[in-house]
C-alpha cells in the first residue's frame, strides 16, 4: 500500500475544498486549520507530480487532474463508507446508519413519519434524510451515497437501466383556496372554473411543477391557460400565501392535513376529476444493501404503500443483496 500516492484523509480534504469552494471554508467544515489543509494539498500535489488547483482565481478551481482525482476519490470514499456500514451490520441493527433520499414533498411531509416509526423500532440506528430534486436524488442512489429514496418525479433516462424503480403509492394533488373564497361555499367546482382562479406555484423549472403540469394535462386541463400570478420556492410558502388570500394552488394532500383540520385553507373538489401522481421507491440493486435498509423496506414502507403496489414491494424485499457494488460513472454535475 505504500506505493499509493494519496491517503483517504487527503481525498476527503480535496472533496471538502471542491464542495466548499475555498480552502478556508473547507478547513472550517473539517474543523482543522487552513494551513493544515494547504500543507496536505501541497504534499498531495508533490506526491502526484501534478497541480490539482488553479490558484490564479479567487475561488479554488480544480485542474483537469484535480477533477479526475475528485471523481475517483468520490467512489473511494463511498466504498469506504459502505465497508463501514457492512461491518456495522454485524452488530445486528444495534448501530449503523441508514441514508434515505427524497424529493421535496415526500421528504418534508411523508419521510419524517416513516423515519419516526423506524427510530422507535431501531433506536440505535442513525438515520439521515437527504431532500433534493428527483434528479440529484436519483444520482445519489445510483452512486451509493443514499440507500433508497422515495420520489415523485421521473428518474433521469440515463439511470433507468441502473436503478430499480418500484411504483409505491398514489399521491393525490388537491386544489387549495382561501377559506373566504366564493368557491369555498360550493361542494364541488367545475373544471372550467379552474381558469378563473389566480395561481401560486413553484418555479417552472422545479420537478414538482413539471410533474404537476403533466398530471393536469392528462386530466385535460390546459395549463397554459391557467393564470399564474406568483412563483414561490417552497410548499410552505405557497400554503401561507393561499392562507393569506393571495391565490389558489395545487399541492399534495399529505402537505395540508394540519391546515385543513385548522380550517385556515379550503380544499376545493373538482367535479369528475381526481388528480394523482405516482410515488416510486428507487434503489440500486447492484450495491450492498445494509440490514437497516432491508428493515426499512420490509417493515416501514409497506405501512404507507398503496395495496395495488404491495406485490412489487414484496419482490424487492426478497431480492438478495450483493456484497460489493458495481459502480456507475459519477456525474460531477449531480454531486
Amino acid at each position: 500500500m505504500s506505493d499509493i500516492p494519496f491517503s483517504l484523509d487527503q481525498l476527503r480534504i480535496l472533496k471538502a475544498i471542491a464542495d466548499e469552494g475555498s480552502f478556508k471554508r473547507a478547513a472550517d467544515s473539517l474543523f482543522v486549520s487552513q494551513p493544515a489543509i494547504s500543507l496536505q494539498i501541497q504534499n498531495l500535489e508533490k506526491q502526484l507530480a501534478v497541480p490539482l488547483f488553479d490558484r490564479g482565481g479567487r475561488k479554488a478551481q480544480l485542474t483537469e487532474a484535480g477533477n479526475l482525482l475528485l471523481a475517483y476519490g468520490e467512489k473511494i470514499i463511498t466504498l469506504c463508507q459502505e465497508t463501514c456500514r457492512a461491518i456495522e451490520d454485524l452488530q445486528n441493527l444495534q448501530g449503523g446508519t441508514l441514508i434515505v433520499g427524497a424529493s421535496q414533498t415526500t421528504g418534508t411531509y411523508l419521510l419524517p413519519r416513516m423515519i419516526g416509526l423506524f427510530h422507535q423500532k431501531y433506536p440505535y440506528v442513525s438515520v439521515q434524510l437527504q431532500v433534493h430534486s428527483t434528479r440529484r436524488t436519483s444520482w445519489a442512489v445510483a452512486n451509493g451515497q443514499v440507500d433508497l429514496a422515495i420520489i415523485g418525479g421521473e428518474v433521469p433516462l440515463e439511470l433507468q437501466d441502473i436503478l430499480e424503480i418500484i411504483p409505491y403509492a398514489q399521491d393525490e394533488l388537491a386544489l387549495i383556496i382561501p377559506p373566504n373564497h366564493p368557491f369555498a361555499e360550493q361542494e364541488t367546482i367545475a373544471k372550467d372554473d379552474l381558469y378563473s382562479l389566480n395561481y401560486i406555484t413553484l418555479d417552472s423549472q422545479s420537478t414538482i411543477r413539471k410533474v404537476l403540469d403533466q398530471v393536469l394535462s392528462r386530466c385535460e386541463i390546459n395549463t397554459s391557460e391557467l393564470k399564474v400570478e406568483m412563483e414561490l420556492n417552497s410548499i410552505e410558502a405557497i400554503k401561507n400565501a393561499v392562507q393569506s388570500g393571495l391565490g389558489a394552488s395545487f399541492v399534495s394532500v399529505t402537505a395540508i392535513e394540519k391546515e385543513l383540520k385548522m380550517g385556515i385553507i379550503h380544499r376545493a373538489h373538482i367535479e369528475g376529476i381526481e388528480i394523482q401522481r405516482t410515488l416510486s421507491v428507487i434503489v440500486n440493486s447492484n450495491r450492498y444493501r445494509s440490514k437497516a435498509a432491508e428493515a426499512f423496506i420490509k417493515e416501514i414502507l409497506p405501512q404507507f404503500s398503496s395495496d395495488n403496489y404491495m406485490s412489487s414491494l414484496e419482490q424487492l424485499s426478497k431480492k438478495e443483496k450483493p456484497f460489493l457494488d458495481k459502480s456507475v460513472e459519477i456525474s460531477n454535475d449531480e454531486l
